[in-house]
């Protein structure tokens, strides 16, 4: 993967300033070390038996954390952060973050957090700017949802985002959001060059979903699955107190059904799991509805998790897209318990359904203590990066180090299940789910 991907981080010039925090450059201190340029890691950790041919600097990940000399003169550094898209997890503790590290470790005392998006940016909404102070962010990690304010759309008014950084004098922009949000902050980046200005631009990866290609994980996952597994096992406890019951539960995943995976095996009471990687039917000898039925039949009831992108394919008549650029999706959910409902009155068979979408209650909550860890260090590595004159990047944990990734390399691809792959695997053994629930296999073998 990493062979057809250049993964150069770009600079805004030559960093000519002693970074204020004091450390060490030798090994053996016992004191924290900065990190070289000459630090990397790999991103593909197989290897076949044998000599390895010699990699290029382009195809190596470079490392994050703290430079001995930085970019900009801390006094005079501007910051700005804005959040964007829907909510997530984890969104407060970020920006807390980047405050305290930007204000305590380099002296940075003058933040803005725009308001409510890229819109915060543009004029005709005359949002002003949170000034944002150890103080003023102290708390809001025990909050969910975002301080600033969030918003869709705004991002392709490039020109008019640029005109109100410039108006604001701003030195670097924080940008905390999804796949929408780091193109757009790209676009903004390569506008700013066209205006010759000198913006550190890092983008600070938010998707519930996961869904971010080479990255290992995005904020808020974790605690998504957390909620999510609550959810799935007061599903549970409806669908054994009932004859035939069956609890239906719908999670976020648009394109990848990392969430849904996750959850059966974090919950160990889900039977199937339907994500958009892996297609099935739901008629036939061979389909979910015939296997649910067998399910009820040999136990007396079901936990059923469909990702929200599941059977879009067949589902989306019309192709229409929102205001951040996404396709609008059909309710995959309420379509679900529409077939099984009308699939179980046909055949004049006991049931008790219970169908729950916990979206926005999971996405509004709090962090747990695993991703408000990994916020803490995300936002201080981000702080890093732009302090240091790093642009076009967006800091994340790749084999469990934090590296500076190039915007457009992480943006070039999504993530998805892999369906032979082992996470899949193992859930197939969790639920026991069939390895594919259609009538024809692929290669015309019929069961």
């Amino acid at each position: 993967m990493s062979d057809n991907l250049d993964f150069t981080i770009e600079e805004l010039g030559k960093r000519g300033v002693k970074s204020p925090i004091a450390m060490s450059t030798t090994r053996g201190e016992k004191i924290a070390n900065y990190v070289t340029d000459n630090e990397f890691i790999r991103l593909d950790v197989e290897v076949k038996p044998g000599p390895q041919p010699p990699m290029k600097k382009s195809q190596l990940l470079e490392c994050a954390g703290p430079r001995e000399m930085i970019y900009f003169t801390p006094a005079h550094v501007h910051a700005g952060i804005v959040t964007c898209g829907g909510l997530c997890p984890g969104i407060n503790d970020v920006i807390r973050a980047l405050v305290r590290c930007l204000w305590h470790r380099y002296g940075v005392t003058r933040i803005s957090g725009i308001q409510y998006g890229y819109k915060g940016f543009l004029p005709e909404y005359q949002y002003g700017v949170k000034n944002l102070t150890p103080d003023v962010i102290d708390d809001i990690h025990k909050l969910g949802g975002t301080f600033l304010g969030s918003a869709r759309g705004g991002g392709k008014e490039v020109s008019k985002i640029v005109d109100a950084m410039e108006q604001l004098n701003l030195n670097m922009l924080f940008t905390i959001g999804g796949d929408g949000t780091q193109k757009g902050a790209l676009a903004i980046a390569e506008e700013v060059d066209k205006r010759k200005l000198k913006v550190a631009m890092v983008g600070i990866p938010k998707t519930v979903d996961n869904d971010y290609s080479i990255i290992q994980k995005s904020f808020g996952f974790d605690t998504a699955v957390d909620k999510a597994a609550e959810v799935v096992n007061a599903a549970h406890m409806e669908a054994v107190s009932a004859i035939n019951g069956i609890g239906l539960v719908k999670l976020m995943g648009r394109e990848s059904g990392f969430i849904a995976a996750h959850t059966a095996l974090a919950s160990h009471e889900v039977n199937f799991v339907l994500i958009p990687e892996v297609p099935f039917n739901l008629e036939g000898y061979n389909g979910f509805l015939s296997h649910l039925e067998q399910r009820l039949a040999k136990r007396g009831h079901a936990v059923i998790i469909v990702a929200e992108g599941a059977m879009q394919d067949q589902l989306i008549t019309k192709k229409e897209l929102d205001a951040g650029g996404n396709v609008k999706m059909a309710d995959v959910g309420t379509y679900l318990r529409g077939r099984i409902t009308k699939y179980f009155d046909e055949k004049n068979l006991e049931y008790s359904l219970k169908y729950i979408d916990p979206s926005y209650a999971i996405r509004s909550a709090k962090a747990n203590s695993s991703d408000s860890i990994y916020c803490e260090r995300l936002g201080n590595a981000a702080a890093h990066a732009a302090m240091a004159g790093k642009t076009k990047i967006i800091v994340g944990l790749v084999n469990n180090e934090f590296v500076h990734l190039p915007i457009k390399a992480v943006i070039a691809n999504r993530n998805h299940v892999d369906p032979e792959g082992n996470l899949w695997r193992d859930t197939l053994d969790a639920t026991h789910q069939p390895a594919l629930m259609v009538n024809q296999f692929a290669d015309g073998f019929k069961k």
